[in-house]
């Protein structure tokens, strides 16, 4: 049982395999929708200093320094709301890399966007429409269409894409995947 919680706790495949991702040095990260916090705590315990955010904190399992109980420096933890209009805009330019898993509001795309450093990468994998057929989300609303995810990046330098199966350990789902750098103008 132990060793069923813990592979649901790593980070995310398309992170820790990524050349790419593997070569950043001490940057800022947003893990945007965060949940447990799982692919924002791989790159903190890396040395990045990662921002997590979601409408609940509930579930975040950012560990505390020892003896004070609050969060490691260097690290946020915002609790927002970014679909109701509550929270502030994020902002603009000033994370090397943002994350965004399994979550999807399409307003938000331009504010993700404009949240990347020029230069910087955004990794993006959710569910796409296929999903549907096979589980949850199920509602249109949370589900991508074919090639919208690359579409909504298409100035950006392509790194990685990919659409159609993806397996965690015996769960199936259906989703797109992306690793894109920002344009440096």
């Amino acid at each position: 049982m132990q060793e069923k919680k813990l592979k649901a706790e790593m980070a995310s495949r398309l992170i820790t395999e990524s050349l790419e991702l593997s070569l950043l040095d001490k940057s800022e990260v947003l893990d945007l929708a965060c949940g447990s916090g799982r692919n924002g705590l791989w790159f903190a315990d890396k040395g990045h200093r990662v921002t997590f955010i979601d409408k609940s904190l509930a579930n975040l399992s950012v560990p505390s320094e020892p003896h004070t109980g609050s969060i490691p420096t260097g690290h946020t933890c915002l609790a927002w709301d970014l679909e109701d209009g509550s929270a502030p805009e994020l902002v603009q330019n000033k994370y090397d890399l943002v994350l965004v898993f399994n979550y999807l509001h399409r307003p938000l795309f331009p504010q993700i966007a404009a949240t990347v450093k020029p230069g910087g990468l955004i990794v993006y994998e959710t569910f796409i429409d296929k999903q549907a057929e096979i589980g949850r989300p199920r509602n249109p609303k949370f589900l991508l269409k074919t090639n919208e995810l690359k579409n909504e990046f298409e100035k950006w330098a392509l790194v990685h894409y990919f659409e159609g199966k993806v397996m965690n350990g015996s769960n199936l789902s259906y989703k797109a995947q992306l690793i894109a750098r920002k344009p440096d103008c």
